[in-house]
């Protein structure tokens, strides 16, 4: 990917050199409105729910991870394809506008320990089927199978159904989509931003069918319903560097 196509980004690229590189595949943004007062309980006081004319956002987004790499090195074994499945918000500290998540599924478990570990976010084991059809429609199953964790599964499927092109700034697809930052919090309280950077999104517009999503009651959310606003991604490279404390200084992560 190229590190130095930044004309797009809202700030400039973080210093330091990415921890990681990754690609997102048959992505699928699917987001429906919410009362902020219904996620404020959630989110760490230290961040504001960011909202787009006055409404708040839920979104579940399913892909693929594939070619997961330190920045020298090649792919990961074991790390080169799996599904990973996200609820979340967005919200902001005041200067950069990010991503909440209330929590993350994924198909592999040394990446589930990895995340927990090192980016403190609440990633769950998963077991989980993608599925993509010749007419181009993606099939995506999860059943959470995380010891301890409240069970959750999501059965959708989705398709592009139109052409790609690029949100334009200040619209609400740009709102849902064009984040290049991650929240998290340690459980002292110490809220942690991780930066990210890729092109900008090559959005489609996209068909949706959701039979099962229970991700949102699993986190104390109240269930989605209706129609989804919805999006699909064929690809995209992603770096990410390692999560920083918010206020922080300089190149070091968190300790």
């Amino acid at each position: 990917m190229k590190l130095d196509d930044v004309q797009h980004r809202p700030w400039p690229m973080p210093s330091g050199t990415p921890a990681m590189f990754m690609r997102w595949e048959h992505l699928a943004f699917l987001h429906w409105r919410i009362d902020a007062e219904l996620i404020r309980p959630l989110v760490p006081a230290g961040l504001r729910i960011d909202t787009f004319d006055g409404a708040a956002y839920l979104g579940v987004v399913p892909f693929i991870m594939s070619g997961v790499r330190h920045w020298r090195l090649p792919a990961i074994p074991g790390l080169r394809w799996f599904p990973e499945l996200n609820l979340r918000t967005y919200v902001t500290d005041g200067e950069k506008p990010g991503v909440w998540f209330f929590s993350l599924d994924a198909a592999n478990r040394p990446a589930v320990r990895a995340a927990r570990f090192t980016f403190s976010l609440p990633y769950f084991d998963a077991a989980m089927s993608v599925e993509e059809g010749a007419d181009g429609q993606v099939t995506y199953r999860s059943r959470r199978t995380h010891r301890g964790a409240p069970g959750a599964v999501v059965e959708c499927s989705y398709r592009p159904s139109g052409a790609v092109y690029r949100a334009a700034p200040g619209s609400l697809d740009a709102f849902l989509t064009e984040r290049y930052c991650l929240y998290s919090a340690r459980a002292s309280g110490v809220i942690l931003r991780g930066e990210v950077h890729h092109a900008p999104w090559p959005l489609c517009p996209a068909s949706a069918s959701v039979r099962a999503c229970t991700l949102p009651e699993a986190s104390g959310l109240p269930g989605v319903s209706g129609e989804p606003i919805a999006h699909y991604v064929r690809s995209l490279d992603v770096a990410a560097w390692w999560p920083r404390r918010v206020g922080d200084r300089g190149d070091q992560a968190p300790t």
